[in-house]
């Protein structure tokens, strides 16, 4: 496997990212080409380890000792054709994944893990590079038709499995671009939307049918779509944002990432052009609440935008250096992690609550807030305690709610349909990614809750597995394992 002192002889690296005072001032991805000699030697630290746990960090089992053997010994072509037996869309997850591959790597244990995720990343580029990527159409067409509601990568991931297997295949978007979050949530110096397009255009060529403007349960009934297709899946990710419904929230200055980072998006997509309806952070002081990817995400737009000056504060406790010990190998290493955002500027501030917003004539002026500590308990949820005599006040222009988000907008197509939702509001399905309704089927975050680009795709394929299964009796397309907390 790969060069079996690999480990031993070459150290962990990562592609260099561009000067901050560079890439501040554009929204091009923050990396620096890895120079191929280097990428050869991170494949070769891969182990030839008896069970490779890296299968089980991936949600899609991708193959991955198989292809860092493969970029080692130059079989780049294999390589890609090895990728994407597992994943559709690697350039997506090469850039925008946090790699429980890696937290999962044996190697991991007691050294740096093997930098697979930049091995995906270039395997994928290098085959678009070479004209590899190519439109797949079927040897057949089955006379099917699927609605897709939902065009995020869940959607885009079922869309490709089932036109391949020779279904009609419409995507339902109700955004003016096709991309969900992809398009509209990741800021361009994360994923530039060209390479978002490409697939798409791949896609079209296929033969996958692009609809946009079209909102299921407002512009159409969702109860229509079973009279014109033979299947539906619902794709449309877990879109209601959690708020932060305290003293102070209804005054201007306030808004939900989710209403910020499009905008600065849609922005980009015009080339600057038309009226600007942007929230902007320019010459303001901006406070971000949650301390995860959107909360970076909206940090590295805020710095872009020229922001006087970035605070983001987390309501838990900073994460450790190192894994704790209630936190082993191979789960998820819950550790202190610096995004190319957190580098450009900005004080991150951990165990902190919001009690109230201030202001003046109805505009935001101040945060107010307090500091806590954590207590232990028998069941090992920490209680939260606010410590005495630390109440503060921050001045304050904008704030940007990043707190995550709970569940698919309840009503509209999801009361048309009457699909049954759990305690959470996720659509229930059973193993094959089907609802309580015969022939309507669900997959990604509608059905997960919040999750990671890697689930989504997972719960793409797995639900075309489902319709493809449900309605020819039998199929080849391949399912992912997957487990569910409802």
């Amino acid at each position: 496997m790969a060069k079996s002192t690999g480990f031993m002889e070459y150290d962990r690296t990562l592609p260099s990212r561009r000067s901050v005072d560079d890439r501040v001032t554009d929204w091009i991805e923050i990396y620096d080409e890895f120079p191929s000699d280097e990428l050869n030697n991170q494949a070769a630290r891969c182990m030839d380890c008896g069970i490779p746990f890296c299968h089980q960090g991936c949600p899609l089992g991708n193959i991955i000792p198989d292809w860092n053997d493969l970029v080692y010994r130059n079989h780049w072509k294999t390589a890609i054709d090895r990728l994407h037996a597992t994943n559709n869309f690697p350039e997506f997850t090469g850039r925008l994944c946090p790699a429980p591959c890696e937290s999962a790597c044996v190697l991991g244990i007691n050294d740096d893990p093997v930098t697979i995720k930049q091995v995906e990343l270039t395997i994928i580029e290098n085959a678009w590079k070479e004209g590899w990527i190519v439109p797949q159409k079927p040897d057949q067409n089955t006379g099917k038709k699927v609605a897709i509601v939902g065009s995020g990568p869940a959607g885009l991931a079922a869309a490709q499995q089932l036109c391949r297997a020779g279904h009609e295949v419409t995507v339902l978007e109700r955004d003016d671009r096709i991309g969900g979050l992809l398009r509209y949530g990741i800021p361009e110096f994360k994923m530039e939307k060209k390479f978002l397009n490409r697939r798409i255009k791949q896609m079209e060529e296929e033969g996958v049918i692009f609809q946009t403007d079209v909102n299921i349960g407002k512009d159409l009934d969702a109860r229509d779509l079973m009279k014109e297709y033979d299947a539906v899946c619902l794709a449309g990710g877990s879109t209601q944002s959690r708020d932060l419904p305290i003293p102070g929230r209804e005054l201007s200055g306030i808004h939900l990432a989710m209403e910020y980072l499009p905008m600065q998006n849609r922005w980009n997509e015009s080339g600057g052009s038309g009226p600007d309806t942007r929230i902007t952070a320019k010459g303001k002081n901006v406070i971000i609440l949650g301390g995860g990817d959107t909360g970076a995400d909206c940090l590295g737009t805020a710095h872009r935008q020229g922001a006087k000056s970035v605070q983001q504060y987390e309501l838990l406790e900073r994460p450790p250096n190192q894994r704790a010990s209630n936190n082993p190998w191979p789960t998820w290493a819950n550790v202190y992690r610096t995004s190319g955002a957190h580098e450009e500027g900005g004080l991150r501030d951990y165990s902190i609550l919001t009690k109230s917003f201030s202001g003046t004539n109805g505009q935001l002026t101040g945060l107010n807030g307090v500091r806590l500590s954590w207590e232990q308990t028998k069941d090992e949820r920490p209680n939260m305690i606010e410590i005495e005599e630390s109440d503060f006040t921050e001045p304050v222009d904008l704030v940007l709610l990043a707190l995550g988000f709970l569940s698919p907008e309840p009503g509209g197509m999801l009361e048309q349909l009457e699909v049954d939702l759990s305690e959470r509001g996720n659509v229930l399905c059973d193993s094959e990614s089907m609802t309580t309704v015969p022939g309507i089927f669900v997959a990604g975050d509608m059905a997960r809750g919040q999750s990671l680009i890697v689930w989504a795709i997972a719960e793409g394929r797995a639900a075309a597995h489902g319709i493809d299964k449900w309605l020819m009796g039998e199929t080849v397309l391949p399912r992912p394992v997957l487990t569910r907390s409802f």
